[in-house]
């Protein structure tokens, strides 16, 4: 038998669609979903910014100072440190150590606790053996075996600060031994263990 062969019905378009989504609505639902993961990331997988942490200190008598950044983007300024480094020299003999980054720290906290503009004036730093046993022929406070010949001690005074207000700062922050000086108006800090005296 011969005739006309059936004729095919369109597809409907729109129900097509609906069913089998195209390439391009299939990229644009993939990139929606992954613009809500970044949006709702957890903040722990967000980079953390980290405050840089200055210093300032001054040796009077050397009519030296150092102010300025000692720490930032996660580590510390060697620059800074050399410059730290020599303002606490021994100041008799002008013989250098290595100052104790834990000290550097005590001191900023120091600075920030006492929310001063203020610097922190260095009476003593490093000490050679041969000037701690000259301290301690003078003062039988002062030990054998200093923390001022480790680069772990500094003595300071702070400009409109008392030695109450500067002991009561130190002894706050918990972080070493803390003397107050009264017959020579000055507050001794170090980082050995936590103590007072004077």
């Amino acid at each position: 038998m011969t005739g006309t062969p059936p004729q095919r019905r369109p597809l409907d378009q729109s129900n097509n669609t609906a069913r089998n989504p195209s390439r391009r609505s299939l990229f644009a639902f993939a990139a929606g979903a992954c613009s809500l993961l970044l949006i709702n990331k957890p903040a722990s997988a967000a980079r953390v910014l980290i405050p840089e942490k200055s210093l300032f200190i001054t040796r009077a008598h050397a009519g030296e100072s150092f102010r300025g950044v000692f720490w930032a983007a996660g580590q510390y300024d060697p620059d800074a440190l050399t410059r730290i480094k020599r303002l606490l020299r021994d100041a008799n003999d002008n013989s250098f150590h290595q100052i104790d980054t834990a000290l550097i720290e005590l001191m900023a906290r120091m600075q920030r606790t006492l929310d001063t503009r203020q610097a922190l004036e260095v009476v003593s730093g490093y000490r050679s053996p041969r000037s701690n046993a000259v301290a301690r022929r003078s003062d039988r406070r002062v030990a054998v075996n200093s923390f001022h010949m480790q680069g772990k001690a500094v003595d300071i005074r702070v400009q409109g600060h008392s030695l109450g207000q500067l002991r009561r700062a130190a002894v706050s922050l918990q972080a070493g031994g803390v003397g107050t000086y009264r017959n020579r108006d000055f507050l001794h800090l170090d980082v050995g263990p936590v103590r007072t005296w004077g």
